[in-house]
């Protein structure tokens, strides 16, 4: 959790130079989640690329899987050196696909969770201070949430009253930050800073249970159409990582939207839209069979530039074709002998 946090509070200056331009935690996250996409996506293209490779080499896994086939340890021992001959790797899209997302979705729940020293950068123990001070106040204290201390705090710094219990903690200035930052929470009515989990499944009563439901068809919808681009373009299955995703992420990530504060899911919303758009570019201009044509023109205008630079003159005495260099030197060995 550590790492995490500590990762939430790098993403934090991210997050907090969006807020400085849009002035709204929301359309922040929205402008945050296209900077990281836009960072990621060579990488992604990296991964096509990878899959045009997988692909132009079925013909060579289909040889040593009929080869091998009752020897499945020197089966794999022949794909493993297929894959490193060609320079591709079965696992390389499992980066992309699942491990940094998650990264990233884990570092953004810890930025919310801890908007005062992660995304705000405030002292960490003035922070720890006005938590245990008002969680022992009686009326607040109650109510007051240790875990989610730092998001009580903002909303405690909307009322007048609650103005006060911060006095001491944090400066004059900090406290109208708090108060801003707090405000901008809200998005056409909804507060971004509650939790779903808090509010029953009643969505006339409770808004915020589509955030969880909208994460959850979101990620579904996005894997599908990726998966059945790629699938379409390589006919070949995709790797276990990819599959696995497909099943746990979404349910676990609906899990997560739930029980924390619905900026997280909304986070997650707009990284699966803006996901599912990356899908349809890729497909467009970097699709596998796009990649594959690019790659086998590649290696015919290497090998005509190769066979190029040799040039060949005909010997009649040989009756061979000799390099040029090589006449050249049988021409002056004739010169010298009749000299």
């Amino acid at each position: 959790m550590d790492i995490f946090n500590l990762i939430g509070s790098l993403l934090g200056y991210v997050l907090y130079f969006c807020f400085s331009i849009v002035q709204n935690y929301a359309w922040a996250i929205v402008l945050f989640t296209i900077i990281v996409k836009a960072v990621v996506f060579p990488t992604a293209i990296k991964q096509q690329k990878n899959m045009a490779k997988t692909a132009a080499m079925s013909r060579k896994q289909q040889e040593i899987r009929e080869k091998y086939g009752n020897d499945k340890v020197k089966m794999n021992e022949e794909m493993q050196k297929l894959y490193e001959r060609e320079g591709a790797s079965p696992m390389n899209g499992c980066l992309t696909t699942m491990l940094l997302p998650m990264i990233i979705f884990f570092g953004v729940y810890f930025a919310v969770l801890n908007p005062l020293t992660n995304t705000l950068h405030y002292d960490s123990q003035s922070v720890t201070n006005c938590v245990s001070y008002l969680n022992t106040l009686p009326g607040i204290g109650n109510s007051f949430n240790t875990y989610y201390g730092q998001i009580d705090i903002l909303n405690l710094a909307q009322t007048s009253a609650g103005v006060t219990y911060l006095d001491g903690f944090f400066s004059t200035d900090q406290i109208a930050q708090i108060q801003q930052f707090g405000s901008s929470f809200n998005l056409f009515g909804i507060d971004l800073l509650g939790r779903p989990s808090d509010g029953g499944w009643n969505p006339f009563t409770n808004v915020l249970i589509l955030v969880p439901v909208l994460c959850f068809l979101s990620s579904v919808v996005t894997q599908l159409l990726t998966m059945r681009f790629q699938s379409g373009n390589t006919g070949q299955q995709q790797p276990g990582c990819m599959k696995i995703m497909f099943i746990i992420f979404p349910l676990f990530t609906a899990y997560i939207a739930y029980s924390v504060p619905a900026a997280v899911g909304f986070y997650w919303i707009i990284s699966n839209l803006l996901g599912l758009a990356q899908s349809v570019v890729l497909q467009k201009f970097y699709n596998v069979n796009i990649m594959t044509a690019k790659s086998e023109a590649q290696r015919v205008a290497l090998m005509n530039i190769n066979e190029a630079k040799v040039k060949y003159d005909y010997n009649p005495r040989q009756r061979v074709l000799e390099p040029q260099s090589t006449q050249n030197n049988n021409s002056k060995k004739k010169k010298g002998k009749k000299k």
